[in-house]
């Protein structure tokens, strides 16, 4: 009974109305409105596999899995094995069916990484036959084809025979007598074909009259020369319903042999759109997959930014007010968490978001919180929520909550009493000796999770106090965790008295005087009830006049709650902004490290390629010296000879020796304020101090300040530092014309095409080829959306090495094409 109390009162059959509107099939919604909760972790855990599969087969697929054709056969099933007969709609239904299912089968069993949904449809048996069969003898409309038997297509060519010679030989009638019809058609009345005559002129065509118009004006006569043909029709009809129940009675024999195969179909369809709904209920919730925690192994329980579903359904359908989340890290020795702060605050909500994420996980649901999700399988979740007052059965507030709370105790089956308001102790029935007190088991079983919602309300203070205490010490003992609201300040003691238990409150706004919905750990919270009370249009000298009524110690000590609150806001902006310098430091040491790693690779790759040529040039060399030392050999040299061969060999060197390298353009000095480049990084910087006399100076890229040397900067356009001297004064540095950059020439090394790319694949492949580029690279991105064009262009934004870019020309290919030009 409890059970279902906790579940009307954390509202799940909304939760399930909601999931059941993302079902595909019939089914599928019912299965979905009537959820069972599973026993057993493992069965929870089987659910959340499929949850999984069918999500990243939704994702994978711009349809999703598909149910087209699927319906719900169950009571055509029913009476085929009742040996009755099934219509041809029904068994049009059960062949679509079949399709459906098979439809399935394939696209799951075509995708490799969906184990547990290929197991689940491994044994399902949509029998090909049957349904060709159904299609051969039943069309769209659910009718009996001609084709369905020989004897049928005789019939039916015979009534579409009496059909023509009755119309015709009617046809000639009206012709005839057109004086006496009240108007040139021919109806039906029942199988019967007449036509209107005027009822004055009645004996012009004599024959049986079917029907009046309702003024009596109009008979509708069917006449006597065609009452035969319409006998034989009759007839002809009869047998055609005979042979149509005939056909239909046999294919639904056919469908009773394999009822049993259909209806094991229909449960694993039903299972795979309750998957289906789950996966497009969690994406729909942006929620995330959690994972089943053991707290004895030291796990915390782990729900951050954790959101209740109904609201977030009452805001995006219903225009409710936006969600704030909450965030729940439990320790695993806690037991008991008493949360406190005012009214309408959001503590009531806060008990139910848990409640529901905690069954949300354990029918298979993900849960709407931020990864990592992690959260024990509880095998019970049992709450006392809300105002049990009933005048019916003359229940106050206070005995309301009492028999809820009793009925939770019996739920956790333990047979041990609270003997009191303070420590506890368990007494055997069969010795007059108490036990030894105790702290209790170090998990109880069974897994409990209880919510208790103004627990020890609706009494005397004093005792509701010592109730609720006594209380929630004894669910230390036999629950696993234990969240309860109060009022009491006596309950926010008792996490300085016995570890397992931990304080929180909802946040007060004292500015606004209204509640934040924040819930706030360690810090045990203010009621604030003057301050509302003022806020919902009290009169000032009522709450003036009870303020006086407060004692010192209570103002003292939410003075303490106050300023332990500001602390905390401080220290968690504190804890933003250090965050946040961190992440861009981490960032930065990133972009440096893989330019650092770009540029060792390639300048390994060129001196490989160096390496190469030059031992192509020496063997090259060494063949053409050979040639002249064999020529020399040849006959008798001469001085002449000995001069030529000199000469050859004076070229030879020329030729292959390499060429001195250039130096380095002196003569850039540079000045606080400038941008120069560091060659060890490849990163630009500012001058933030001139050089000293030793040749240092101090620099400022992105965050960071370094000390770097004159010999490792050179300026943007190339230019090396002039090295100081000591015993002369520097000269000034000589203005040099920057070279003319060469016209760059767009050819495949430096275009890369990005199309059908997302923009992260793309920052990836753009950084590989701005560390490896030496002059402009044309960027093909299309146009489409036009979003990968915006990203690729914030990337480059963020470039050092990208001087700047623009479109490409029309013919090039104008907007959809980018030019990044390298520095």
């Amino acid at each position: 009974m409890i059970q279902s109390e906790t579940l009307e009162l954390l509202e799940w059959h909304r939760l399930c109305q909601h999931l059941s509107t993302f079902a595909a099939t019939k089914l599928g919604a019912i299965a979905s409105l009537h959820l069972q909760i599973p026993t057993s972790q493992a069965a929870s855990e089987l659910l959340l596999n499929q949850t999984k599969e069918v999500y990243q087969l939704e994702s994978r697929f711009a349809s999703g899995l598909s149910f087209e054709g699927i319906q719900d056969i169950g009571d055509a099933l029913e009476r085929a094995e009742l040996q009755g007969i099934l219509a041809g709609d029904e068994l049009l239904a059960i062949a679509t069916t079949l399709a459906g299912a098979r439809n399935l089968r394939r696209i799951i069993d075509n995708q490799e990484d969906c184990p547990i949904l290929t197991d689940l449809v491994a044994d399902l048996r949509t029998y090909p036959e049957l349904e060709q069969e159904i299609h051969r003898c039943i069309d769209e409309r659910g009718q009996v084809t001609d084709r369905a038997s020989q004897k049928l297509g005789e019939i039916r060519t015979e009534l579409r025979k009496l059909r023509s010679q009755i119309t015709q030989k009617l046809q000639n009638i009206l012709q005839v007598k057109s004086n006496a019809v009240q108007e040139q058609i021919i109806t039906q009345r029942g199988d019967r074909f007449v036509i209107p005559v005027k009822a004055p002129q009645k004996d012009a065509i004599p024959g049986i009259v079917h029907d009046t118009s309702t003024s009596g004006a109009t008979l509708y006569v069917e006449p006597n020369s065609v009452v035969p043909m319409g006998n034989q029709l009759r007839q002809a009809i009869r047998r055609e319903q005979v042979e149509e129940e005939a056909i239909r009675r046999a294919l639904t024999e056919r469908v009773a042999t394999v009822k049993s195969d259909l209806e094991r179909l229909l449960a694993i369809v039903t299972t795979l759109d309750m998957a289906t709904a789950r996966a497009r209920y969690s994406l729909w919730l942006k929620a995330n997959p959690p994972r089943f925690i053991n707290r004895q192994e030291q796990e915390i329980i782990t729900l951050r930014q954790l959101s209740h579903p109904l609201l977030l359904w009452q805001h995006h359908h219903e225009q409710g007010h936006a969600v704030i989340p909450v965030d729940l890290l439990i320790s695993p020795h806690i037991r008991v968490v008493t949360i406190t702060g005012p009214n309408t605050g959001g503590k009531t909500v806060t008990l139910k978001t848990l409640g529901l994420a905690a069954l949300m996980a354990k029918v298979g649901l993900f849960v709407p919180a931020r990864e990592p999700v992690e959260i024990p399988w509880f095998d019970q979740v049992l709450a006392d929520i809300g105002d049990e007052q009933s005048l019916q059965q003359s229940l106050s507030t206070f005995s309301g909550h009492i028999r809820r709370i009793s009925r939770i105790l019996n739920a956790l089956g333990t047979g041990e009493q609270v003997l009191g308001t303070g420590e506890q102790e368990i007494t055997n029935p069969q010795s007059p000796l108490p036990l030894i007190p105790r702290e209790g088991p170090e998990f109880p079983n069974p897994y409990s999770l209880v919510l208790l919602d103004e627990v020890g309300a609706g009494t005397d203070p004093v005792e509701g106090s010592a109730l609720a205490i006594a209380l929630l010490q004894y669910l230390a003992d036999h629950a696993q965790l234990t969240i309860a609201t109060t009022h009491f300040g006596e309950l926010k003691a008792l996490k300085y008295e016995d570890q397992r238990f931990e304080n929180a409150s909802v946040e007060f706004n004292d500015a606004t005087l209204s509640p934040t919905y924040r819930l706030l750990w360690g810090i045990p919270g203010r009621s604030n009830a003057l301050a509302i009370a003022l806020r919902l249009g009290l009169k000032p000298e009522v709450v003036e006049q009870a303020k006086t009524q407060v004692g010192e110690a209570t103002d003292e000590v939410n003075q303490v709650i106050a300023g332990l609150e500001a602390q905390r806001r401080r220290q968690e902006t504190k804890a933003a902004e250090a965050q946040k310098l961190v992440q861009q430091a981490e960032r930065l040491y990133q972009e440096v490290s893989a330019k650092a790693t770009a540029l060792e690779e390639r300048e390994k790759s060129l001196k490989a390629s160096q390496e190469i040529a030059v031992q192509q040039a020496i063997a090259q060399a060494k063949g053409e010296i050979a040639k002249v030392i064999k020529r020399l050999q040849q006959g008798t040299s001469t001085a002449q000879d000995a001069h030529q061969a000199t000469n050859e060999l004076n070229q030879i060197a020329q030729k292959y020796q390499p060429a001195t390298p250039a130096k380095p353009k002196i003569g850039f000095m540079p000045k606080v304020g400038d941008r120069i480049r560091i060659s060890q990084f490849g990163q630009t910087a500012d001058v933030l101090t001139a050089a000293d006399e030793d040749g240092e100076l101090t620099v400022r890229f992105g965050i960071m300040k370094m000390t770097v040397k004159l010999e490792d900067i050179e300026s943007l356009d190339g230019q090396k530092a002039e090295p100081i001297v000591k015993p002369k004064p520097a000269p000034p540095p000589a203005a040099v014309t920057p070279p003319q950059p060469t016209p760059a020439i767009r050819t495949s090394k430096n275009t890369i095409d990005l199309r059908g790319k997302r923009v992260a694949d793309a920052e990836y492949i753009l950084d590989k080829a701005i560390s490896e580029a030496t002059g402009p690279i044309w960027i093909i991105h299309g146009h489409g959306t036009g979003k990968l064009r915006q990203g690729i262009h914030t990337y480059l934004q963020q470039q050092a090495r990208v001087s700047h870019y623009e479109a490409a020309e029309p013919a090039d290919g104008g907007s959809g094409v980018t030019i990044a030009h390298i520095a």
